[in-house]
């Protein structure tokens, strides 16, 4: 509450005594710390190098040196969820994020916005005197508001962020990403040519910030929280980072498995009589099927390494250099935030965490993937395309993501993966360091934590008490608890008893040392949950989930079964959803405007998120662009919607009408004008497709060009049924900026439209006959 006004106040201002007090802004106590909040993204427990793991992080084992080590840290195995988690102190569905935000299903516990009672770190820190930075990856707000016409509510901004740059979404292209800066979107500085990388770039802008405010008030204390895309898919690394690593992953993961468990030991971060788990510890698609005989999944199974031949080894040894260049890379960049805080005398007095905010990712497959938006679209890998890209792996050319053998690779010694509830996807790093507020340097902790009790202990660790009330919303309990008293005790009690898990149709339960798991796979459709296998795990002593003692100890599991069902009434977690990727991400949610059968879109105005644009998917359209040319030699984009890892363009070249269609990626389906374009105003330039099949992953039918009414080119494509990026990509008129969909484009990125005007362009969904539907929009857009 503001302080009561204590000056004295008369008709006469001589009269009268000010008192600043209660319009002054907050002020942090005196010699407040710092805190640097480093949340990483599909980085396993295994691995960094202070974790036992092969790739060397030699900033992050310096922060490590310097604090302590967590190794029972535990996440909600996916990101939206866990990162909901890491900035609330609340559990994820109480957060109303069982799943990630593209992946709403429009209930309390899966809407994608985080409930207002449910106060962030930054709004809390931001009312009483730190200054608020955010970098790098969001994904905490649904995909209605990412977007232009959107409120800001729910982005970083909103929730008490007074800087940020960086994506929205769940992922983005490394090297063309999807920028925003505070509140509009903006390109990004330079090419990849020139040097760009997303990482860099976001860590520039972290410097600035805190340089931005320290020269007007050195002593103020700032929050950052720094959350690059390193190492979400797309896995992309500037080539001289992956040769670093060239030939270390050739011995396979079954290898390194071994090899990393071994000096996790050494390390004392696992018990010495750990095992290591099977490589398909839960069943393949030969051996198991769902009740209703449902096949497992495909993506969800490991190849031994010595079934593959020697150049699917180098396939998938090339795909885990290039994850390790990823994570060196960004590695380098948090030594060089951590190198300027020192050296302007800052980093002693800053509290540092760094976590993943999930295990590693199987959404490669067993196979890898130079496309992941394959997995979204429910598409499986061709092992002669990868094969064939394989110098391309970590470069502009390709979306890749390692087989999922190296997810357990770089989970050891853990089951699975990210999506589910074993400890591949749910234990993670977390490193704590305060070089000036705690003694602890270098060492192990072993207490049971959750991404939830971060906030509690950031804010334990700042003498900061959690407000009654943020922006005039009462605030919830904290789920969370303190772990600052373990940063000095290492015999300190955690304080957590109990710790319930839901993700995907994936369920666990902690409690007192012993934890339920369910066997179900997720994204699987099985559904019939209440058949659901659930195996008992003493995981005090047995971290690895190897000796199922559910046979054992039934009425053990019966208990933590049970709990289970009350934690999960407590924390609004039904309904559960394992459908497939595909049709979670095509589930309908909210538009700004109604739909509608047509849309008409203007040059020079922000990309248009695929989410709220037209949607062609899996459906008959036209794309009529209608143009002013005065002369021959006009060329350039006229629309274009995704990249080159899917999306479609219409644009002019060559004084001819081109149309293409990347299908995910794989297939560069190209037709071209036979005839030469007219000149003249409101010329009608088009592209119609009529859907006449199907595939099982796509929709076929004919694409015909036309100037006007008259057919000037036919092909035969197809279409992808689900979308062209996890997060949407943008829909462009007259220019394409960032990943193109095609190198056919003419002229320097970003391809703009010269020698004439874009009046209008407009994509008809309605299905309607194409020269009706021409005739009539031509007429439409002459009288507008």
């Amino acid at each position: 509450m503001p302080a009561p006004f204590r000056g004295t106040i008369n008709v006469d201002i001589r009269d009268s005594v000010p008192d600043w007090t209660p319009f002054e802004p907050p002020k942090a106590p005196e010699g407040a710390p710092n805190v640097v909040y480093i949340v990483l993204d599909d980085v396993g427990f295994s691995a960094m190098s202070c974790y036992g793991g092969p790739i060397e992080t030699p900033n992050i084992d310096a922060i490590a040196a310097r604090g302590v080590r967590f190794t029972q840290w535990h996440t909600t195995a996916l990101c939206s969820p866990t990162r909901s988690a890491l900035l609330t102190g609340r559990n994820h569905t109480r957060n109303s994020m069982a799943c990630i935000t593209e992946a709403a299903i429009g209930f309390p516990n899966a809407s994608g916005t985080i409930p207002p009672e449910n106060g962030m770190l930054s709004e809390i820190l931001g009312e009483r005197g730190w200054n608020t930075y955010m970098v790098g990856k969001w994904h905490l707000c649904p995909t209605d508001e990412m977007n232009l016409a959107s409120t800001r509510r729910n982005w970083p901004s909103g929730r008490g962020f007074q800087r940020w740059y960086g994506f929205l979404g769940a992922e983005t292209n490394q090297w063309y990403p999807d920028l925003v800066y505070d509140n509009h979107p903006v390109d990004q500085p330079r090419s990849p040519a020139e040097g760009y990388h997303l990482t860099d770039d976001i860590t520039d802008k972290a410097i600035e910030f805190i340089k931005d405010a320290k020269a007007i008030a050195p002593d103020k204390p700032f929050l950052l929280y720094y959350a690059p895309g390193a190492c979400h898919a797309p896995h992309h690394a500037p080539k001289e980072w992956i040769e670093k690593f060239a030939g270390r992953f050739d011995q396979g993961y079954e290898a390194l498995r071994e090899e990393t468990l071994a000096r996790q030991k050494k390390l004392g971060l696992v018990p010495e009589d750990t095992e290591l788990p099977p490589l398909n510890p839960i069943g393949t698609p030969q051996t198991r099927s769902g009740p209703d005989h449902q096949p497992f999944p495909e993506l969800d199974y490991t190849r031994p390494w010595d079934t593959l031949n020697a150049d699917e080894q180098r396939l998938f040894a090339r795909m885990a250099e290039v994850y390790a260049g990823f994570l060196g890379h960004a590695d380098h960049h948090i030594g060089r935030l951590l190198g300027y805080l020192e050296q302007t005398e800052q980093l002693d007095n800053t509290l540092v965490v760094v976590v993943s905010d999930n295990g590693a990712s199987g959404e490669g497959g067993p196979n890898g993937s130079v496309n992941e938006m394959k997995f979204a679209n429910g598409i499986a890998d061709d092992l002669a395309e990868n094969l064939a890209k394989l110098d391309e792996l970590g470069g502009t050319k390709t979306y890749n993501h390692y087989p999922n053998g190296w997810a357990m690779a770089f989970n050891t010694p853990f089951k699975m993966w990210k999506r589910y509830e074993f400890n591949g996807g749910t234990a993670d790093p977390c490193i704590i360091s305060w070089p000036k507020g705690a003694r602890a340097r270098g060492e192990l902790r072993h207490q049971y934590h959750h991404a939830i009790d971060v906030v509690p202990t950031i804010l334990d660790v700042l003498g900061v008490e959690a407000p009654e009330a943020i922006k005039g919303h009462a605030q919830s309990a904290f789920d969370g608890i303190s772990m600052r008293g373990s940063l000095d005790d290492a015999s300190a009690d955690s304080g957590r008893k109990t710790q319930f898990y839901s993700m995907l149709g994936s369920r666990s339960i902690y409690h007192e040392g012993w934890k339920a798991v369910t066997t179900h796979p997720t994204v699987s459709g099985w559904a019939n949950f209440n058949a659901d296998e659930w195996e008992l795990y003493h995981v005090d002593v047995d971290r690895s989930e190897i000796t199922n003692l559910a046979a054992e100890q039934p009425d053990r599991l019966r208990e933590l079964v049970n709990i289970w069902f009350a934690e999960a009434g407590a924390n609004n977690a039904f309904p559960l959803d394992d459908r497939s990727a595909l049709e979670i991400l095509s589930t309908p949610r909210p538009q700004l405007s109604a739909a509608k059968d047509r849309y008409v879109y203007y040059p020079d105005t922000a990309p248009v998120s695929e989410w709220q644009a037209v949607n062609t998917r899996n459906r008959s359209f036209s794309i009529g662009a209608l143009v002013d040319i005065p002369a021959p030699g006009a060329e350039g984009v006229l629309f274009a919607m995704g990249a080159r890892f899917g999306g479609h363009a219409l644009y002019v070249k060559g004084n001819r009408l081109h149309y293409v269609n990347s299908f995910v990626g794989a297939i560069e389906q190209q037709v071209v004008g036979t005839k030469d374009i007219p000149t003249g105003e409101n010329l009608l330039l088009s592209a119609s497709f009529e859907k006449q099949g199907m595939d099982p992953d796509a929709a076929t039918g004919t694409l015909s060009l036309y100037h006007g009414d008259e057919k000037v080119g036919e092909g035969r494509i197809k279409t992808q049924l689900g979308a062209f990026a996890i997060a949407g990509s943008g829909l462009y008129i007259g220019r394409h900026n960032g990943e193109p969909i095609t190198d056919d484009y003419p002229g320097e990125p970003p391809h703009a439209f010269t020698g004439g005007t874009i009046n209008r362009v407009a994509i008809d969904v309605s299905g309607e006959p194409y020269l009706d539907l021409e005739r009539e929009a031509a007429l439409m857009l002459m009288r507008e």
